[in-house]
């Protein structure tokens, strides 16, 4: 089956996650999906798979960070892949902030995301203000 998910798709895929809406989110998201994480002990990170195991962790990213955001996200589709940029923006309940640059790396199924493989910039945490 080819990708029909276009650059629009992933565009609203972000505007979810800046509004913390996880099933606008998980739309978007096959049922088999496989997501690895910015960090983790691995070589990828971490590995998270199937649905609801992601729908946990982005749930888990705003629990830690209410004001997380993707902000100035830019996306393009290429077959079955996709790439989105964007910056990412958070603060931690002891008022650390992160903001890096970074990256998805989409494969696609359909309308759905099978893959999720997300880069960011390695940058110290800047103290809170």
């Amino acid at each position: 089956m080819s990708a029909t998910i276009t650059a629009a798709d992933l565009a609203d895929l972000f505007a979810a996650f800046n509004r913390h809406d996880i099933d606008g989110i998980m739309k978007h998201i096959a049922a088999d999906c496989v997501f690895y994480t910015v960090a983790g002990p691995e070589v990828h990170g971490t590995r998270i798979e199937g649905a609801d195991a992601i729908a946990a962790a982005f749930s888990g990213v705003w629990a830690a960070m209410p004001d997380a955001e993707w902000a100035d996200s830019s996306h393009f589709v290429a077959g079955d892949r996709g790439v989105s940029e964007w910056t990412f923006r958070g603060t931690d309940a002891e008022g650390r902030r992160i903001e890096a640059q970074g990256a998805d790396i989409f494969t696609f199924r359909g309308s759905q995301i099978v893959v999720k493989q997300a880069l960011r910039k390695q940058r110290p945490v800047l103290n809170a203000k």
